[in-house]
């Protein structure tokens, strides 16, 4: 389907790029000729990436949160000693089904956090040596179908979905004219390890989500990559400020994903997802 030089001489840093969608992109826009850079908080889990993917192409790992701003620009630094990058994917997330009452303010600030200020933080350190040295690039954010429209009991992720939405527009008219372009994909489920069973966490989450899709079932994260691949390779040049929905057409079936969760879900099964509190 892709020219494998697609994405040739290109170099990518892909957040969140340990695992599930992000790792997923990492072999594809490997298999296609890009050099790609993987970050995310457990090195041990970039260490295993890297190493698995090795064999694709040339990549890279680099250990940071997202939601720490120096940390970040560290990390730019590094990244653009060896040269500029072309492209940036926010791919970072955190989410988990709950109440939105049983949330401590804490909860709240770490899926922000990640998702929202962490999308700000790489776009806003790329974007500005992008502009400094008029070298033209392209960001691609992970948002969700909910965004538009809200979903119950997965708020604070759809705060923060919708503020990237939000960005990503804004971005691409005051950024277009001097060479930088920005775009999102929206999936529906897709299964990955761990974050697929944050989720949907019980069995009854998944009949429900299969029956409402027209398709009847899951997107993959091949699926995902491919369309990563074409928006942001310079095919698609003239797409600019878009999130392409990618569902099967759940969304038009029903708006707010987990909004049906309080006609599913008994109090006992509120009562084993409520969140636990961590140890610092």
């Amino acid at each position: 389907m892709f020219r494998l030089d697609l994405l040739a001489a290109k170099r990518i840093l892909i957040t969140g790029g340990g695992t599930g969608l992000g790792k997923g992109m990492a072999a594809r826009f490997l298999e296609l000729g890009a050099t790609v850079y993987v970050c995310g908080r457990r090195e041990e889990v970039l260490k295993q990436t890297t190493s698995e993917l090795a064999s694709n192409g040339p990549i890279h790992a680099l250990a940071c949160d997202v939601r720490n701003l120096d940390a970040v620009e560290s990390m730019i630094d590094k990244i653009w000693k060896d040269g500029r990058l072309d492209i940036l994917v926010n791919n970072a997330a955190g989410n988990f089904i709950a109440r939105t009452e049983d949330l401590s303010p804490r909860a709240f600030e770490s899926v922000i956090g990640i998702v929202l200020m962490g999308t700000l933080h790489c776009t806003m350190a790329c974007g500005r040596r992008w502009l400094k040295s008029g070298h033209r690039g392209t960001v691609l954010s992970i948002s969700a179908t909910y965004a538009p429209v809200g979903s119950a009991f997965v708020v604070p992720s759809a705060v923060s979905k919708a503020g990237v939405e939000a960005l990503t527009r804004s971005l691409a008219v005051e950024w277009g004219n001097r060479g930088i372009r920005m775009n999102a994909i929206a999936p529906g489920p897709i299964p990955t390890q761990g974050a697929f069973s944050r989720v949907v966490p019980l069995p009854q989450l998944e009949t429900a989500a299969l029956d409402r899709n027209p398709l009847h079932r899951f997107g993959t994260i091949e699926e995902l990559a491919n369309l990563a691949a074409f928006l942001v390779s310079d095919g698609s040049g003239y797409i600019n400020g878009e999130v392409i929905r990618m569902d099967g057409g759940e969304f038009l079936q029903g708006a707010g994903e987990f909004s049906n969760l309080g006609r599913i879900l008994k109090e006992e099964d509120w009562q084993a997802l409520k969140p636990r509190k961590r140890s610092s």
